[in-house]
């Protein structure tokens, strides 16, 4: 870093903001009654709001909401562009991630760390090098970029199932405090979008899932099995499977899923993505499900050479501009 972030030309913003928790269950131990999972939630708002729901911001695993908020070389992130297009923003740190506190004595063990090779592998594949053109940073470990991308990175819960379960159930919960709203999710934060829309089908009026996690049962290395499509944990098919097991071995006709039926979702994708090649194959199982899914690629808005990290990525400022184009399109007005 060149300057010091108080001495950079970072422009003034003016908005109002907050933050509170979403708490979890109250759990008795030995040492007391404690709580489970809380979920942390930081709120801004532009002076005056003029787009109809505000929108809420999850992050992908092992990442937090500073995801949103910033970018490895320091400029503001999707979150304040969102607030500058009119928006109010919720970003949550996902139940036992970032600013919400993990004892694996009370939620779960927990997973591995969050290695460099891991980041690298995800957001800047060596493969990937020549054409992912918007990764503007350097891609060596202790390089100032990837130490502040990985810094970010925590350990998951080893159980995704669980895991997407309290996401579920926090978003759920913050949903029925701040009314009907629009999911921008990433990655390995896709599940819980398509989980919260299942809790709550009247207040989630559409998603933006970012590079969500697939393809439909697959395996994700290091993390667990998409079990029941494109969640770990168990969501609402209309038709009921008596395990995951029974799920994937059922006809894809059988897989509509009543809070998702209707529903604007848009899949973002990156051109130079690892992500890119199942992407089509999640839209499908979702217009299966009974959404209103469509592929978003990135390079057909004239934006190209973006990874899996591309809300991050040197052209961050350009790569939030469809999406914001398909929420204003694709969200009912209030």
């Amino acid at each position: 870093m060149s300057a010091a972030p108080h001495l950079s030309e970072t422009p003034v913003v003016t908005s109002r903001r907050g933050q509170f928790w979403v708490p979890g269950e109250r759990v008795t131990t030995p040492g007391g009654t404690v709580q489970r999972a809380p979920m942390f939630v930081m709120w801004e708002a532009p002076e005056t709001i003029t787009r109809p729901y505000p929108l809420v911001l999850v992050h992908g695993g092992g990442g937090q909401g500073t995801d949103w908020t910033g970018t490895p070389d320091g400029r503001p992130g999707w979150a304040q562009r969102f607030v500058e297009a009119g928006f109010a923003v919720y970003v949550v740190d996902r139940p036992a991630h970032g600013r919400s506190p993990y004892h694996p004595d009370i939620v779960g063990p927990m997973g591995g760390a969050f290695p460099y090779e891991a980041a690298g592998g995800l957001f800047l594949p060596e493969e990937a090098a020549g054409a992912q053109t918007q990764w503007g940073y350097d891609r060596e470990v202790g390089a100032w970029h990837l130490d502040q991308l990985t810094a970010s990175m925590g350990p998951l819960p080893a159980d995704l199932a669980e895991s997407q379960a309290m996401d579920a159930d926090r978003l759920a919960a913050l949903l029925d405090l701040i009314g009907p709203a629009v999911l921008v999710t990433h990655s390995a934060g896709g599940p819980a979008g398509w989980l919260a829309a299942d809790a709550r089908p009247d207040l989630v009026k559409a998603i933006a899932a970012i590079e969500p996690v697939g393809p439909p049962f697959a395996e994700l290395p290091g993390m667990g099995t998409l079990s029941w499509g494109l969640t770990s944990a168990p969501i609402g098919y209309r038709q009921q499977f008596a395990s995951a097991d029974e799920a994937r071995e059922a006809d894809p006709d059988t897989f509509a899923i009543p809070g998702l039926e209707g529903k604007p979702v848009a899949v973002v994708v990156g051109s130079a993505s690892p992500f890119a090649a199942f992407e089509p194959a999640v839209v499908s199982f979702l217009q299966a499900a009974g959404a209103e899914a469509e592929l978003l690629p990135l390079k057909e808005h004239g934006i190209e050479g973006n990874g899996h990290g591309l809300i991050f990525e040197s052209n961050s400022d350009e790569t939030v501009k469809p999406v914001i184009a398909w929420i204003e399109a694709h969200s009912p007005q209030g």
